[in-house]
């Protein structure tokens, strides 16, 4: 009666071996298969005019699409943001406000041509406060009519460099250099015009239409502004997640993420 019990009992225990080596077969996890999905934190490094619709449309859509993926950016100046990168910042993919920044890091190696979408396009205006506004300030032309005037840093800040071409251009530059608080963004900029500490200032159409504290008085002359404001995209050669930074690139151009760029006051580059 011993023997046969033990026989039984090895018995048992061989069934639960092989069911647990079945269940080790199937991957032992959730039947949904989610463990099987490894956990992705993507980094982006984008130009300041681009945080508002990434940080409250655009990252929570691709987040919900990718359960697996946490996508954490980094705003600031497309100049400082290619420093950054050049100086080591793990960043997967780059979006930034103007041209010249992503052609450098094409040209250093850190993107591939290939991979460049110039994706969007925005307008240089000029905004004066909501409140007790200069009435003298109703065009670039008149802008070195004010005391102070806040325009980005055209050292670093594309929407300064675009500011000092279109300045340049009116002949009126010198007038506004000596007049210039320089901004280490545009998003610095606008915040300036907005609590009234400068008279007047430039940034990107998509900035003025974000608060109520600004307004818009005039778009740069065509004949002033030449180079077109284009933000390009692209994800990094040595991203250590490229299938998934290339997702979301792919994501960007799709109908929905471009209906959400254009209700933020960006023109879809064609």
């Amino acid at each position: 009666m011993r023997k046969l019990k033990n026989v039984i009992t090895a018995g048992i225990l061989a069934a639960a071996m092989a069911l647990g080596a079945v269940g080790c077969q199937s991957g032992g996890g959730s039947s949904d298969g989610s463990s099987s999905e490894e956990s992705v934190t993507l980094s982006i490094a984008a130009a300041a005019s681009l945080e508002k619709c990434y940080t409250e449309k655009l990252i929570p859509m691709f987040e919900k699409e990718h359960s697996n993926v946490k996508v954490e950016g980094t705003y600031d100046s497309s100049g400082k943001l290619q420093t950054q990168i050049e100086q080591g910042m793990e960043a997967d993919v780059f979006m930034s406000a103007a041209t010249e920044q992503m052609d450098n890091l094409v040209d250093e190696d850190y993107i591939s041509k290939d991979d460049v979408v110039d994706l969007l396009e925005n307008k240089l205006v000029l905004i004066v406060p909501a409140k007790n506004a200069n009435e003298d300030i109703t065009s670039f032309e008149t802008a070195a009519k004010a005391e102070t005037i806040a325009v980005g840093d055209p050292e670093s800040v594309p929407a300064g460099q675009y500011a000092k071409e279109a300045f340049t251009n009116l002949n009126m530059w010198d007038d506004v250099n000596s007049k210039a608080s320089f901004g280490t963004n545009v998003t610095e900029v606008l915040n300036w015009v907005a609590k009234g500490s400068a008279e007047c200032g430039v940034v990107y159409a998509t900035d003025a239409a974000s608060t109520d504290d600004v307004k818009a008085v005039a778009e740069a002359p065509e004949d002033a502004l030449k180079t077109p404001v284009i933000y390009p995209v692209a994800s990094l050669k040595n991203s250590k997640n490229k299938e998934t930074a290339d997702e979301f690139v792919k994501f960007l151009q799709t109908d929905e993420a471009l209906d959400v760029f254009k209700s933020y006051g960006f023109t879809i580059n064609q």
